[in-house]
C-alpha cells in the first residue's frame, strides 16, 4: 500500500492546481522519477538477484541477465500490442476525448505492474528468509517506489485537468492508476511458494520492466525540447536519494 499512497498524494496535487503544469515542472518530476526507478532497479533488484545466485560462482550473473532481458521483452510486447498513450502525448489532442483519457490510464496502469511486482518479489524473498533481503531493504524499495510515484501521480492528473476534465475525476484517475501496484504485489506474495525457486529471475525481471519504462517513457519526456538540463539534474537527485535510502536501510 505504500507505493499506492505515493501515487495518491501525487494525484491529489491536481486539487490545488491553478494553472497548467509547466514544461519545467513536468521535466523535473519525470527526471526525478526516472532516477529513483533506475537506482531501485540496481540496488533493490539486480544486486540481490546476483547475490542470491552466488552458488553459481562466476556465472552468478546468468539469472540476472535472463530475467532482465525477459522483463524488457515483456514490456516491449505490452507496448506493441496493447493500445495506449505515451507520456509525451499527454498534452496533445482535444480536451474531452474519452478514448484519450482511457488510453492514458491504461498506459500508466501497465507501467505500474512491474513496480508492484518488484515490491512483492522483494517481500516474498524476505518472507522466505533469504539472507540477502532484509525487512528494512524491502521497506526501502517500497518507500522508494512511493517517492517515484508521487511525481508520476501528478504528471497524470494535472495534464488531464488542464484539458477540461474535472479536478476530482482527474485525481481519481491518477489514484486508480496506482491501484494495480498493491494487487500485483499481493499476487506475487501469494505465489511465493512457486516463485521461490526462480526468485533471482523474478527480481531481475522486475528490474528489466522498470528499466523499459524509464528508457521508453521517462527519459524521452525529460529530454525533449528546452529545459532538458532540469530533467538531468532531477534524475541525479532521484538516483542519489534512492541509492542512499537503499544502502542506509538495507
Amino acid at each position: 500500500m505504500i507505493p499506492l499512497l505515493g501515487t495518491s498524494l501525487g494525484a491529489m496535487c491536481v486539487l490545488f492546481m491553478k494553472k497548467e503544469m509547466s514544461d519545467t515542472i513536468r521535466k523535473s518530476l519525470t527526471g526525478f522519477a526516472a532516477g529513483v526507478m533506475v537506482a531501485a532497479s540496481v540496488w533493490s533488484l539486480l544486486i540481490p538477484s546476483i547475490d542470491m545466485s552466488e552458488g553459481m560462482g562466476k556465472l552468478s550473473f546468468i539469472p540476472a541477465v535472463i530475467g532482465f532481458v525477459i522483463g524488457i521483452v515483456f514490456l516491449l510486447l505490452l507496448d506493441t500490442f496493447v493500445p495506449h498513450m505515451h507520456f509525451d502525448n499527454i498534452q496533445e489532442g482535444p480536451k474531452s476525448n474519452l478514448e484519450k483519457t482511457t488510453m492514458l490510464l491504461l498506459a500508466v496502469t501497465i507501467h505500474n505492474i512491474p513496480e508492484g511486482m518488484a515490491v512483492g518479489v522483494v517481500y516474498a524473498g524476505m518472507l522466505t528468509g533469504e539472507a540477502s533481503i532484509t525487512a528494512s531493504a524491502a521497506l526501502a524499495l517500497a518507500i522508494g517506489i512511493a517517492i517515484q510515484n508521487f511525481p508520476e501521480g501528478a504528471i497524470i492528473s494535472m495534464p488531464l485537468a488542464a484539458h477540461g476534465i474535472k479536478k476530482s475525476k482527474a485525481c481519481l484517475m491518477g489514484i486508480l492508476s496506482g491501484v494495480v501496484e498493491p494487487i500485483a504485489g499481493l499476487v506475487t506474495i501469494l505465489l511465493m511458494n512457486i516463485a521461490v525457486p526462480v526468485l533471482p529471475y523474478l527480481l531481475s525481471f522486475a528490474a528489466g520492466a522498470m528499466f523499459y519504462v524509464v528508457i521508453e517513457e521517462l527519459i524521452p519526456e525529460m529530454s525533449e525540447g528546452k529545459h532538458s538540463n532540469v530533467g538531468t539534474i532531477m534524475f541525479t537527485i532521484g538516483f542519489c536519494l534512492m541509492m542512499m535510502l537503499d544502502v542506509a536501510l538495507g
